[in-house]
């Protein structure tokens, strides 16, 4: 069992982070000379906190039992070499990764069977003509749809899509850019989405029995602000763009839209921080950002009428599949025994689709990797009523973190795509009563 202890310092380590890059005189958040090191911790997570109480630095990631990924300014580096940490490189210059990530952008376009999209990044208007674009190529069994309006008034535009006997079957549900440094998770999420289109426009027999038996919706961007923010200012941008409350300090914008879900919300001081300055700084109140309040109308509308029988919240990175909860480490829902069989068929068909072998790692989200409270598929499961809820952590698990580069995007969707179909095939109740799926 983790101690105490162990979840203490993990939650210093989470809610204690600087903001070390400035901004140039044009307001772009520069990261010239910036290192990110993994601290490898050998299962003594309090000895490198202390050792890293010496110098200023901004936490990337962590799974405390394992390791640390940190971002530290070119005036500490010296100063982090002399800790005699064991660590490894992921980014010599971070700045140079930032350019090379963004090098190439084709001019927008979408034809059928063209994946060239997947080959770059690109900007918000190019995703929300390209969803657009998809909406057109299934114009007869699907729409857009807006799951309301993010604080800097951007639409939380997305697709439903459904099959030949019409809409009101159970839902699908897909969440993606979350955190607004997360780019990879909106391209996979799009990937899906053209997968299932295509196959069906195709007669593919699997791909139309999904959307035969299920409703789509697909929400692209559930924290646009962040994610424009991110491109134009600060790559590494992770919350939405909220004002702090009045008397707070003014320079700490932004809420993590997946600390300010409902459920849970206040149930423990682990989980999220209530500083506005932290990267996980959960909010004043539940569901006290726009974003949350507009998907979590939707959550309860979909509960409402056929019910939710998969959510997926996508996220990056580690490679992870991560069922509830998440806000206790020992706390174990009844449906776990299914959720984890699931996630391991996921796991291994995403293994076997990928030249590199991919390996995700599986099972209860505070038990695997770290408590968090206000959590998105906590609450979907446990207010919305969804059968199977997950966080999804995409690639990879070390070596670039949340810059990764565009030669990933498409392998990175296509086990993804090669995973959910594994998932969608065996959602049957018939697979988890040990007959196999129908």
């Amino acid at each position: 069992m983790k101690s105490i202890r162990w979840i203490s310092v993990l939650i210093s380590l989470a809610t204690s982070v600087a903001s070390l890059p400035k901004a140039d005189q044009v307001g772009v958040t520069t990261y010239d000379g910036y290192k990110v090191f993994r601290i490898n911790t050998h299962a003594r997570p309090s000895i490198i906190q202390e050792k890293l109480s010496n110098i200023t630095y901004e936490q990337w990631n962590h799974d405390v039992y394992k390791h640390i990924d940190i971002l530290v300014s070119p005036d500490q580096i010296t100063r982090f070499e002399s800790l005699e940490l064991d660590y490894k490189v992921m980014h010599e210059n971070l700045a140079e990764s930032i350019a090379a990530e963004s090098a190439t952008k084709p001019i927008y376009q979408r034809q059928a069977g063209n994946l060239s999209w997947y080959d770059s990044y690109h900007g918000y208007d190019d995703h929300v003509q390209y969803f657009k674009d998809l909406q057109q190529s299934f114009s007869n069994n699907s729409e857009i749809i807006s799951s309301g309006t993010s604080y800097e008034g951007r639409d939380l535009y997305g697709l439903h899509l459904w099959g030949a006997s019409g809409p009101g079957k159970p839902a699908v549900l897909y969440h993606g850019n979350v955190h607004a440094r997360e780019w990879i998770t909106s391209p996979v999420v799009e990937y899906i989405t053209l997968q299932l289109i295509n196959g069906y426009n195709n007669n593919d027999n699997f791909t139309r029995s999904l959307i035969d038996r299920y409703d789509f919706y697909i929400i692209p961007f559930v924290n646009p602000d962040g994610f424009v923010y991110s491109q134009t200012s600060e790559r590494l941008w992770r919350k939405n763009r909220q004002p702090p409350p009045p008397g707070d300090n003014l320079s700490c914008i932004g809420r993590d839209v997946n600390r300010n879900w409902e459920f849970a919300w206040d149930s423990n001081s682990r989980g999220a921080s209530t500083n506005p300055c932290s990267q996980t700084y959960r909010g004043e109140a539940p569901s006290d950002t726009p974003e949350v309040q507009g998907l979590d109308k939707l959550v309860r509308e979909l509960r409402d009428r056929s019910g939710i029988k998969l959510f997926i919240d996508w996220h990056s990175y580690g490679q992870y599949i991560l069922s509830p909860f998440g806000y206790k480490e020992t706390l174990y829902a009844p449906e776990l025994g299914k959720w984890t069989k699931a996630a391991s068929v996921v796991s291994e068909s995403i293994r076997d689709s990928s030249d590199a072998r991919t390996t995700f790692t599986f099972g209860p989200s505070g038990a695997v990797l770290y408590v968090t409270t206000g959590a998105a598929p906590d609450h979907v499961y446990s207010i919305g009523g969804a059968e199977f809820s997950y966080t999804i952590e995409l690639r990879d698990t070390g070596d670039y973190g949340f810059v990764l580069p565009p030669e990933q995007i498409r392998p990175a969707a296509e086990e993804q795509w090669a995973g959910q179909k594994a998932l969608l095939g065996l959602l049957d109740e018939e697979f988890f009563d040990g007959r196999g799926p129908a």
